[in-house]
């Protein structure tokens, strides 16, 4: 009985191990796909403030004598913003990606806080229904924006908590699970911006 004993000590402990590995590693893909779809929500909201500001550029144009520069800088950063995000997905959110990604989200916003400050010059433009319709929403497409980056932060937090504790962490280094990168936004970042705050800035 006795030869028995040490094996089947080895053999209890080896499948404890296996039960604990199996189930840790099925919390992390859990945890894991947590992070993706609320970066995946961080990218649809900034995705429909692209989306509908696509026609404010045929809006604003329409004042025949808008000033070409700013016209030039906001289609510009849109542009770079659209591209940064189709670059950046689930799969690589480095800590050069997230930065990227929100370099030129933050530039799209300085353009068009430039936009709007500029547009005050003109009358013709400000009583056009469909800016007004802009103006109106666009405080709440920044507040829903605002957040999806706080709900992508908690599940980042969730996911890069559990993964350095013990024994997961022995487990997220065994099967490749990494830490993730927040999303770092200014200070502040958390208050969906009002126009009228955006106009002041624009204005320095």
């Amino acid at each position: 009985m006795k030869r028995y004993l040490v094996p089947g000590i080895i053999v209890f402990v080896l499948v404890v191990a296996l039960m604990n590995g199996c189930s840790t590693y099925n919390s992390m893909v859990g945890k894991d796909e947590a992070v993706k779809k609320a970066w995946a929500d961080v990218e649809t909201q900034y995705q429909a403030r692209l989306d509908k500001t696509a026609n404010l550029f045929e809006i604003v144009t329409s004042a025949a004598d808008f000033e070409k520069q700013t016209l030039t800088q906001i289609t510009e950063a849109r542009a770079k913003a659209t591209s940064v995000q189709m670059e950046v997905n689930p799969e690589n959110l480095t800590p050069e990606n997230i930065e990227k990604f929100k370099e030129a989200q933050a530039a799209y916003s300085s353009a068009l806080g430039r936009l709007l400050a500029v547009a005050e010059n003109y009358p013709t433009l400000k009583s056009v229904d469909a800016f007004r319709d802009f103006q109106a929403q666009y405080e709440g497409m920044e507040n829903r924006i605002a957040t999806a980056r706080s709900r992508f932060n908690e599940a980042v937090l969730d996911y890069n908590s559990y993964i350095r504790r013990f024994p997961p962490k022995m487990w997220a280094g065994l099967f490749g699970f990494d830490q993730k990168t927040p999303f770092e936004a200014e200070a502040g970042a958390e208050k969906a911006p009002s126009i009228k705050n955006m106009k002041k800035d624009a204005e320095k």
